[in-house]
């Protein structure tokens, strides 16, 4: 529990952006006080006379975070940094564009900094959770419990559905991918198990295998589905490659709604920058999947800061999962949590996607890449947040990724052995919201408090 500065006057001099002090807070897991008499540790603005020419600088610096008695000091300038990254201020100013229309990575503060890899943020939001706590002295502290069911970090597992129909040919793709980059021994194998695989369904097969895997563990994951109208165009580009309302697409969507997995849109190039074609293209998922479709993910990860939020907010989407680097893995906002990036639409970035060092870094050893996703999820659970990984279903050994799939089982045997709490993506994003509501109205004088919000999101007391 933490009392924030009361909101001045719009424009006022000098006055803390609310938004701002909310998101850190609320990442903080502090809960805003409303009781104007309650004595409880209080949260100030300052503004210090030195200044850090670096992101490094101030993390070194501890964020310019101070504790006093009852009171928590931030430096506003350490403030503002944090909402530029988690807001992308920079790549909002950047004009370059790669060869998918990307903001490339390079535009980015953190990889600017050389600090991508860490969840800066989040360690930014845990340290003022722990001024808070040697502020406080003998007032009371609660705290919002981090994960459901007493766990201390969360992991989401999401699958991007590319490819469903006219396999060899992508086989067949990555075959010249393998050969191009010198790796012939990999081809050759693929190769083989490519021909092996000829007259089944080796996309059906490897999403079933998945499902199994998961099954196993009783884990469910979030899937993103294309569901847009192919054309020669869109399938020469690698955008919409298959007919969501083909008999082996309806096969696949039916398997995820009888394992009780999230349904999210794998939004095409098309609805970059439009609500409509997001409406149009969630609508029609909807009624081939019978369900609610509360999220999204952009194919190819085409993303524009300035505009898309704000068209799938009009498509009436609640969260999104495409910030993250298509070409490296790591923390592109700063964060490992959900994150509000509007009035309605919750940010869930991903930390990790298996094809970022496949096909980006020419990483060909699956091992390797699930030894690059425990090291991020290490630092996801120090900062008790959330990863978020991607695994495509057909990186299978009949479509060029020999040894994908029994890297696929390590990776969540690894990731459950550090007890997460494992959720849907819809799970997550409800829980986070739950969270974010609560309030305490009134603090009695014996510590005893009144909680306003959602009763299931529980406090703790903090340690």
């Amino acid at each position: 529990m933490i009392r924030l500065p009361a909101p001045a006057s719009p424009g006022a001099a000098g006055a803390p952006d609310q938004r701002q002090l909310l998101f850190l807070t609320e990442l903080a897991r502090l809960i805003p006080v409303t009781d104007a008499t309650a004595d409880v540790v209080r949260l100030d603005i300052t503004d210090r006379p030195e200044s850090f020419a670096s992101l490094a600088a101030w993390r070194a610096a501890g964020w310019g975070i101070e504790s006093g008695d009852g009171v928590v000091r931030v430096a506003r300038a350490a403030l503002q940094l944090a909402w530029d990254i988690l807001t992308a201020d920079a790549e909002l100013r950047a004009t370059a564009r790669d060869r998918f229309d990307r903001v490339p990575a390079a535009a980015n503060a953190l990889v600017a900094a050389g600090l991508e890899r860490e969840p800066v943020v989040s360690q930014m939001a845990a340290a003022l959770r722990q001024a808070a706590m040697r502020a406080a002295g003998r007032r009371p502290l609660q705290v919002a419990a981090p994960w459901p069911d007493g766990r201390r970090w969360a992991v989401a597992l999401t699958h991007d559905l590319d490819i469903v129909s006219l396999w060899p040919l992508f086989a067949g793709l990555r075959l010249v991918e393998l050969g191009r980059k010198g790796h012939w021994r990999l081809a050759a194998q693929a190769a083989g198990h490519a021909v092996r695989a000829i007259g089944r369904a080796p996309v059906e097969q490897g999403t079933a295998a998945l499902l199994a895997v998961e099954r196993a563990r009783s884990v469910r994951s979030t899937w993103f589905i294309l569901c847009g109208s192919p054309t020669p165009q869109t399938f020469m580009a690698g955008d919409l490659t298959y007919r969501p309302e083909a008999a082996a697409t309806r096969r696949i969507v039916s398997s995820l709604r009888y394992g009780n997995h999230a349904i999210g849109l794998h939004g095409s190039r098309e609805t970059v920058r439009s609500s409509e074609r997001f409406t149009s293209q969630r609508d029609r998922l909807r009624k081939i999947a019978g369900q609610v479709v509360a999220g999204v993910r952009q194919h190819f990860l085409r993303f524009d800061p300035a505009r898309t939020p704000q068209a799938m907010t009009g498509a009436g989407f609640r969260y999104d999962s495409t910030v993250g680097f298509p070409d490296r893995n790591g923390f592109r906002s700063g964060v490992a949590d959900v994150v509000r990036l509007g009035e309605t639409l919750d940010e869930v970035p991903f930390a990790w996607m298996d094809r970022a060092l496949s096909k980006y870094r020419d990483v060909e050893d699956p091992q390797a890449w699930i030894d690059d996703a425990l090291v991020l999820a290490r630092s996801c659970r120090d900062v008790e947040g959330l990863w978020v990984g991607i695994w495509h279903p057909n990186l299978t050994d009949a479509l060029g990724f020999p040894g994908a799939p029994a890297a696929y089982e390590r990776l969540l045997d690894a990731l459950l052995a550090d007890r997460p709490f494992v959720g849907t993506l819809d799970e997550i994003v409800d829980w986070r919201a739950k969270r974010r509501a609560l309030r305490i109205e009134r603090v009695a004088e014996d510590g005893r408090y009144e909680l306003s919000g959602a009763a299931t999101a529980p406090l703790e007391p903090a340690r």
